[in-house]
């Protein structure tokens, strides 16, 4: 097969238009092409008035040779690299009545995929999960949200599908990727009846109503491979030998042997990187994130990127990605957005407020939100040592918890009143979406000064890349503090393993090695590559 890229293509452009692109491109009769499919599909809105399409495709011909020789030098065409997923190896038989089972701890995007490629190399791991099955945890996490209960153990961000379950499910990122493990992640999730269309479009989402059947489709799955599930088991010890992991204690004392460890337990497991640093596992911290999520309409987003096109299917709801250098020093930018969702409620702990936005597939809901926050670094923590910021996290997410009426209602405030340095009184024609509710009060008071001050600098800013993100009815709902892990775990670059505790694979967003489903889910693969290779003895 021959890939081509940047074909472009108006907008409304008919059914039949890829196919003489391609002849037109190669040159070629149309008897000579034998099929071809997408791979990728994006768009160009530079020009708003005349959007285009942007394909790369993979194109079989009855003979690419001489295609291919004529079109030397050209860089839009090239044979198609091969992006099949290829095993590191595979247990040997008999190799489990010698050996402990591994094991993954956490089961979100990185603990998945861990979990997956083990299986399928035949490992057969054990996953812990200190959170329920998905559904039950849907139902705990509504709790919250609609009854002010909230449920430590089982909430947004603990539980079978991890925090990237209530979220916008994108499936995108910048990470490098060689590999092509982030191909894998998604035919993976196609086969547990994600949208096939997650495999050519350039900016693939699911939403959470989908993403909750995947992950019972792909716990399934590893069980018919092996895999053994323990939910609700929360790891309450690590057994560590002259630096060499020999076994995980789970709360209420059963000790499971295991000299290979996963560790994907996500950026808010702080109890457990509290134990870890009790046994001297080598932990630092390591720079976040703070702010608010900020809410405008969504027709404004799609207006401001798409001009007369707004609305069109193709394009679906517009999302944005900004970011502002303040004169203070301090870097503001956009968040996780999501087009067409809400802002949620998002606490593991008690008497805390945190937020966090999440879309379903549709991206049909009235308000647009996002992240809108500001980047800090451990110099800013109050206080020292590798876990000073999750002490500023939960003194953030305490206040925030105050300030909204200590009911976990969220502090909320106009832009156009942030702006103006005074407090909220009553909403305009923006309401907010975060239950249980927004108390209106001045978000001046809920983050550090130099935040504040680099976000009123900043949405002007904002306004002038899109129209009326600084409008004054626009709504800010705080806080939020999990933007990313607060600590990182750190392990060698070649085998993956902890720099002090051989046999602990510390991966994804919670060990500070990714930010996001497909870049944890792509990291879940690197780590079980790594300790299957250890395993085997390679």
């Amino acid at each position: 097969m021959l890939r081509l890229t940047e074909v472009q293509l108006p907008l409304d452009h008919p059914e039949g238009a890829l196919r003489e692109a391609i002849l037109s491109i190669l040159g070629i009769a149309g008897d000579e092409l034998v099929d071809f499919t997408i791979f990728r599909r994006g768009y160009d809105a530079r020009k708003k008035s005349a959007i285009a399409l942007v394909y790369t495709l993979d194109v079989t011909l009855k003979n690419e040779g001489p295609v291919l020789a004529r079109l030397k030098g050209n860089p839009r065409i090239a044979p198609t690299p091969d992006t099949d997923y290829h095993f590191v190896g595979h247990a040997p038989q008999g190799w489990h009545d010698k050996h402990p089972r591994p094991v993954v701890i956490g089961f979100g995007p990185c603990g998945i995929f861990a979990a997956l490629i083990l299986a399928q190399m035949g490992f057969r791991p054990i996953i812990l999960e200190r959170g329920k099955v998905v559904r039950e945890r849907t139902k705990d996490t509504w709790g919250l949200w609609r009854k002010r209960v909230l449920h430590p153990e089982s909430n947004v961000q603990f539980g079978e599908g991890g925090a990237g379950t209530f979220s916008d499910g994108k499936l995108y990122s910048q990470i490098k990727d060689p590999k092509h493990y982030g191909r894998k992640v998604l035919t993976e999730f196609v086969k547990a009846d994600a949208p096939p269309e997650i495999l050519y479009v350039s900016k693939p989402h699911i939403g959470t109503f989908r993403l909750v059947k995947m992950v019972e489709l792909m716990r399934e799955t590893i069980t018919q491979l092996g895999g053994e599930f323990r939910f609700e088991s929360r790891v309450e010890d690590f057994e560590i030998d002259n630096g060499r992991m020999r076994a995980v204690v789970l709360e209420g004392g059963e000790r499971i042997a295991a000299d290979h460890v996963v560790l994907a337990v996500g950026h808010s497991a702080r109890d457990t990187f509290q134990k870890l640093h009790e046994r001297g596992v080598y932990l630092e911290a390591k720079p976040f994130s703070v702010g608010f999520r900020i809410e405008h309409p969504q027709s404004i987003i799609d207006r401001a990127r798409f001009g007369p096109n707004a609305g069109n299917p193709i394009l679906g709801a517009a999302d944005y990605k900004l970011v502002h250098h303040a004169s203070n020093g301090r870097s503001v930018y956009s968040f996780c957005m999501c087009p067409g969702g809400t802002v949620v409620a998002a606490t593991s702990e008690p008497n805390r407020v945190v937020t966090n936005g999440m879309s379903q597939y549709s991206r049909n809901e009235r308000n647009a939100n996002a992240g809108m926050v500001v980047g800090i670094t451990p110099a800013d923590y109050p206080g020292d040592g590798p876990l000073a910021g999750i002490d500023f996290q939960r003194e953030l997410e305490s206040r925030a918890f105050t300030l909204g009426g200590g009911n976990y209602n969220a502090p909320g405030q106009l832009v156009g009143d942030f702006l103006a340095g005074k407090p909220s009184t009553e909403f305009g024609s923006v309401q907010p979406s975060y239950k249980p509710g927004v108390q209106l009060v001045d978000l001046a008071l809920a983050l550090p000064e130099y935040a504040i001050t680099a976000m009123r600098e900043a949405l002007p800013h904002f306004d002038r890349q899109i129209k009326g993100y600084a409008m004054r009815d626009a709504v800010l709902t705080g806080v939020e503090t999990r933007t990313s892990s607060p600590v990182r775990i750190k392990r060698n670059n070649d085998d993956l393993q902890s720099l002090n505790t051989r046999g602990l694979f510390p991966a994804g967003e919670g060990a500070g090695y990714a930010g996001g489903i497909l870049s944890a889910a792509v990291d879940g693969i690197r780590v079980a590559e790594a300790a299957a290779l250890s395993m085997l003895g390679c």
